[in-house]
């Protein structure tokens, strides 16, 4: 059979052979915990500020828009993982509707996701930590804080958060998960009590005028673009981490109730969240000062100029202490992403070992870990959102288009979740996804977008098309 042709049978979606199955041990707390983990992190703590300076009062508007790409997303993403109940997400549910040739491109993107966005949460994590470790007496280096594409050595203190929730995911599936839910609760915590007091000094005026950069998208000549829609593209990246959700369909029990509350629950929650947040913001403190040089902690800044310090210093230490949950998380996506890959072939299959003890990809979640640590010790943050954006929207564009596949080839399949108005929410997500990335994107991140795709067939096309399973099956 053709590899463009090559699709897994639906019927065997979790059928994997016992020495390559993950064990099932989560339940819905876990993935809404999961869920929120990984979509409140740093962006809400840091790219609060980037999206106001970019667009003003408008970038409240920003956070909307991304909320309901993000939506419709989420409903997607919902009925196929509880269709499809395996580890892979997006990957997975494209090789079974779309083909092997499109689940590739769809996994490679992945790695943009998930693996780029957890080395550049670490590098913001590192930005929050370093101030604390420095009024601990810790007199760290300067070149040992910033990774060689910002002027220094190697980023340290990325380094060894990368490598603890490296050996907190090795240690177990359920073990990580049950930490997660505790740092979730202490940044969920630290929100409540920036909204509690940006709230004393919220002044409507401030909302005046609502979009002093315009509603579109315009270069600011640094790599971004001004403007609620140039916004948007940057503050998304705030937004997902709720699919890392269904890459843990194969560990979750009962996937039909429980991947349904852990996805739609914790999109919901965060988006309200999100917004709340935003308006606070830009109601306590004017949008011009988000554009100056206080952007990589912006509600520590604002707490700060309301003559808040200790509640300052709180947040500060929640985000240094909770933001780990959002590595941990992306981290998990991704080794999944790579052990399915590797169970189906298109990477070596000798990296698809499950840990008898553990249950869990140990050899996979090392190599994980290596990557992510070897980013974040030298990759520029900047750089790295934009990156990892134009992958998630890969992703979403190719849920969306499953969901409307398979309602046209099999629309009598039994849906244990049915996406309401799927001929309505579905393309919004496909052409919101489309939007963001042809408007908000710049040129840069998609050029290399390209480039890195065009890496990724050449890799497929000299490996994965003649070593795959269904290659050999139908040979």
């Amino acid at each position: 059979m053709a590899f463009w042709n090559r699709r897994k049978p639906m019927d065997i979606a979790t059928a994997a052979d016992d020495p390559h199955r993950l064990k099932a041990t989560l339940n819905w707390p876990h993935l809404v915990a999961m869920g929120v983990g990984a979509i409140v992190g740093t962006g809400i703590y840091t790219l609060t500020g980037v999206g106001a300076g970019l667009a003003g009062p408008a970038v409240i508007l920003s956070f909307l828009l991304c909320g309901l790409i993000c939506a419709c997303a989420a409903f997607c993403y919902a009925e196929m993982a509880t269709l499809i109940p395996a580890a892979g997400s997006a990957y997975t549910y494209s090789y079974h509707v779309l083909g092997e040739l499109l689940a590739w491109v769809v996994g490679w993107s992945l790695i943009l996701e998930y693996t780029v966005a957890a080395a550049a949460v670490a590098v913001g994590w590192a930005g929050h930590a370093t101030p604390l470790l420095q009024a601990a007496g810790w007199n760290i280096p300067d070149r040992l804080l910033h990774g060689v594409a910002t002027g220094g050595l190697i980023n340290l203190p990325a380094v060894a958060i990368g490598a603890a929730v490296t050996l907190l995911l090795i240690a177990g599936t359920r073990e990580s998960a049950t930490v997660n839910i505790l740092l979730v609760l202490i940044k969920l915590a630290a929100l409540l009590l920036f909204m509690a007091l940006a709230a004393q000094s919220f002044d409507a005026a401030r909302f005046t005028p609502f979009a002093p950069f315009g509603y579109g998208a315009v270069p600011d000549g640094h790599g971004s673009n001004f403007g609620m829609l140039g916004a948007a593209a940057i503050v998304f990246f705030a937004f997902y981490g709720f699919d890392a959700v269904s890459t843990a369909a194969e560990e979750t029990q009962n996937p039909g109730r429980n991947l349904t509350i852990g996805i739609i629950g914790s999109m919901a929650l965060c988006t309200t969240i999100y917004v709340a947040v935003a308006a606070l913001a830009v109601g306590a403190m004017p949008y011009q000062l988000f554009s100056k040089a206080h952007n990589a902690a912006p509600l520590v800044y604002i707490l700060q100029s309301l003559h808040r310090g200790l509640a300052a210093r709180i947040v500060a230490a929640a985000v240094v202490i909770a933001i780990p949950s959002v590595i941990l998380v992306l981290m998990y996506g991704q080794s999944r992403i790579f052990f399915v890959m590797a169970r189906d072939g298109l990477l070596p299959q000798s990296l698809a070992t499950v840990s008898k003890s553990r249950g869990t990809p140990v050899l996979m979640t090392s190599i994980t870990g290596a990557v992510v640590i070897l980013m974040a010790a030298t990759l520029d943050l900047n750089r790295i959102v934009e990156f990892a954006n134009a992958g998630t929207l890969c992703a979403f564009v190719a849920v969306a288009a499953c969901v409307l596949v398979l309602r046209k080839r099999d629309p009598a399949r039994p849906r244990i979740f049915n996406t309401p108005a799927p001929w309505l929410l579905a393309p919004v997500c496909i052409v919101g996804c489309l939007f963001l990335f042809l408007i908000g994107l710049t040129t840069f991140t998609k050029i290399w977008f390209v480039v890195w795709n065009a890496l990724g067939l050449v890799f497929y096309f000299a490996f994965g098309a003649w070593r795959s399973r269904l290659a050999r099956a139908s040979a």
